[in-house]
């Protein structure tokens, strides 16, 4: 018996020597690093690069950048070869790097834009020039102007300079300046004011016919608007921004819309009735430019008109008409080629799909089914069909659909699990899938309008090769209930090697806002290393879709109407009392972090469920909707007027009595959009009660406190401040 038993021994020792020194050459998986991840280009993703559908319906454009100038070319949809060149930056005689361009429809010319400097979300200056690919030379070169954009048929270039409208005519070779009366802080003309910009997501402010024979505008009066101002440091004595912000329930810029005749070189003003306080979000033409249509929302944001307007006279009338009980989301309106108005409503209870009849003023819901669409992204009018992305069957998780207009066939495009965007090209045949999941950067992939796959035009290959030698942690989603019994979904990070007989600290990450998600199947680039990085500290990260997210209906969205704050609040302390119960969970060390609304809800939760969250972090936080713009704000809260409790209850400023946790308020001076005053304000009242707080400040910093190291100082501080808090 000994002898057949060391035998065995002696067997297996032969066999294992080799497997333990097979895994102890295996290579170790590597740490996360915050350089890495906040200031070196390692784990940045891939994306195409200026990928344009060409005019052709069987080619795209791509641009590839060389030392210091780009060349643009032409590839074969069919094959991916590389066709020709279009142009060639290094041989064209431009004052800088090119930053974009865009073609017009012959694509014979396009206008190079260089020097582009942002002014807030969207808006931007740059230098513009034109450039003829056929003939090889400069047609012009206008500086410091704003949105290039060429007429449909090619012979004008309009532009937006110190506030006031241009058109160019390149045949003629002259410029017509439309407006004469644009004044900084006073009037803009063919731009949008800040909270426009902000809140409506715009930035063009004109909009060509489809016969290139009329250009709409809006023309804003801005100077009843109070005034804003912030200094900026770094001289020896600081100057001073100062711009319109429209607070909550304060007075709003007065908008008019205009039609520039291009023949007659004369403007029309158009019936709005702009005296009256309301918003026109939106104008579009009808497919032949015999109508203009602007949309008119009330300030309430609850009854939406969209006004026809003949381009002869101005003269207007109502075209459609909705109301909605609590609010009305701003989307464009599409025109097909037989004249109907594609657009998405919530009406019926769910962000559908809609076809509306001018003639008959019919308006037929295209997709019945009880889900939301995200994105409309077209029309082909010869398969008559409409294409979008919805979260159908998984409310974290996006895929791209088409529907038969007439028939209402839903087809599913897509096909993998995770969070698809599209780019659709060549009259909606092609479509660039942008897709990734909560743990891959994924790829961007054409497909053909059945969903067939054609090629991959850009890979992640290089960065999940870094990822994949990385040691990190387990993702998972879930569902929990809140105290009314709403299921709320959730992802979760635990660290590799999870030990569920061990106790780990819980980090919330939080953002809470009205339509939107965090917990969803998508990759999160920075956001998400980070979290990572957390994890590798031993922290289990969660974060959860609180009442008011996107992607479930109206019901539920629109639950926190007129009380922002409060029903959030009470969902992040449900998650936390849920997973601090756990038996893998340290309810003792419960932390949260969020930027913007999510540092509105941290401060929440950090005041008002002090008995559940240990460590706070509150980037750039809105601390009082009262010093919100008014635009979003009273979307969602009314006034203060007329709702001063639902203002005035779920302010984390009026419960800081209840703050006895760790708590790092994180603010930049120079954030237009909530201004460092939330956080003063903040700092204030907890200073009167004698409340002990950490806080960082980033001199002269946006809302996005980004720039050289600062990601990196911000987020090695709020680091620090969890590992010796939490």
């Amino acid at each position: 018996m000994k002898k057949h038993l060391l035998l065995i021994l002696s067997l297996l020792a032969f066999i294992l020597v080799p497997v333990l020194n097979i895994t102890a050459q295996s290579k170790t998986k590597g740490k996360l690093k915050l350089e890495e991840i906040w200031y070196s280009n390692k784990y940045n993703a891939n994306y195409p690069s200026s990928f344009k559908g060409l005019s052709d319906g069987k080619s795209y454009s791509l641009a590839e950048k060389k030392d210091n100038y780009t060349v643009v070319s032409r590839y074969d949809i069919a094959t991916g070869k590389k066709m020709e060149e279009l142009f060639n930056t290094e041989k064209i005689a431009l004052n800088a790097p090119m930053g974009s361009f865009d073609f017009d429809q012959s694509e014979k010319l396009v206008v190079i834009k260089t020097n582009i400097n942002s002014i807030y979300r969207h808006s931007y200056t740059c230098d513009a020039t034109i450039y003829s690919m056929s003939n090889k030379t400069v047609l012009n070169t206008f500086n410091h102007v704003m949105y290039p954009t060429f007429s449909p048929d090619g012979k004008f270039l309009a532009y937006v300079q110190e506030n006031n409208l241009f058109v160019y005519d390149l045949g003629k070779k002259k410029t017509c300046q439309v407006t004469k009366d644009g004044a900084k802080n006073k009037i803009i003309n063919g731009a949008v004011d800040w909270v426009y910009e902000e809140e409506f997501g715009m930035d063009v402010g004109f909009f060509w016919s489809p016969d290139s024979k009329n250009l709409a505008y809006y023309k804003f009066d801005e100077s009843q608007v109070k005034d804003y101002s912030m200094d900026l440091y770094g001289t020896l004595y600081p100057t001073k921004e100062v711009w319109k912000y429209p607070k909550a329930g304060e007075e709003n810029s007065k908008v008019y819309a205009y039609i520039f005749n291009t023949k007659k070189q004369k403007s029309k003003q158009c019936e709005t009735n702009s005296e009256n306080d309301q918003y026109l979000p939106r104008m579009a033409w009808d497919i032949s430019g015999t109508y203009l249509t602007i949309q008119r929302l009330n300030r309430h944001q609850n009854k939406l008109d969209i006004l026809k307007v003949d381009p002869a006279n101005g003269k207007a009338s109502i075209l459609y008409n909705e109301t909605n009980p609590f609010y009305i989301e701003v989307n464009d309106w599409y025109c097909t080629p037989e004249g109907f108005w594609i657009h998405l409503s919530e009406k019926q209870g769910y962000n559908q799909l809609w076809q509306f009849n001018p003639d008959t003023k019919e308006d037929k819901v295209l997709t019945p089914g009880k889900y939301d669409i995200d994105n409309f992204y077209g029309y082909d009018s010869k398969n008559n069909k409409a294409f979008f992305n919805a979260g159908k069957d998984i409310a974290t998780e996006r895929q791209i659909f088409s529907i038969h207009t007439l028939t209402q066939d839903l087809k599913q495009l897509s096909s993998e699990n995770g969070w698809h965007n599209a780019n659709f090209i060549a009259g909606m045949q092609f479509y660039l899938d942008h897709h990734s999941t909560s743990s891959n950067p994924g790829a961007h992939t054409l497909y053909n309008a059945k969903g067939e796959k054609i090629r991959v035009i850009a890979d992640n290959v290089r960065l999940n090769a870094e990822l994949s030698d990385l040691e990190l942690g387990t993702q998972s989603f879930g569902k929990i209930s809140n105290r009314y019994g709403d299921s709320l979904d959730y992802w979760m990070l635990q660290p590799a090697n999870f030990d569920k007989t061990k106790q780990y600290p819980i980090l919330f990450y939080v953002y809470g806002g009205p339509g939107y998600q965090t917990a969803k199947n998508s990759y999160g680039g920075g956001n998400y290393l980070w979290h990572e990085y957390m994890a590798q500290q031993g922290y289990v990260i969660i974060t959860v879709n609180n009442t008011g997210s996107g992607g479930q209906g109206q019901v539920f969205k629109k639950k926190t109407y007129l009380q922002l704050g409060n029903y959030e609040t009470q969902d992040y302390i449900d998650a936390a009392k849920y997973f601090g119960n756990q038996s893998w969970a340290n309810k003792s060390r419960i932390g949260i972090w969020g930027w913007s609304y999510g540092g509105y809800m941290s401060s929440n939760c950090i005041t008002r469920g002090a008995d559940y969250f240990k460590t706070a972090v509150a980037v750039a936080p809105v601390t009082s909707w009262r010093y919100y713009d008014n635009i979003y704000t009273e979307r969602y809260m009314r006034t203060p007027q007329e709702n001063a409790l639902g203002y005035d209850t779920n302010s984390p400023i009026n419960h800081i009595e209840k703050l006895r946790g760790n708590y790092l308020l994180v603010h930049g001076t120079g954030d237009d959009n909530v201004h460092f005053q939330n956080a003063a304000e903040m700092m204030l009242s907890l200073n009167n009660a004698n409340i002990p707080y950490d806080c960082a400040i980033y001199p002269n910093k946006t809302h996005g406190i980004s720039g050289g190291k600062t990601r990196l100082h911000l987020f090695t501080k709020i680091t620090q401040f969890f590992l010796e808090n939490l």
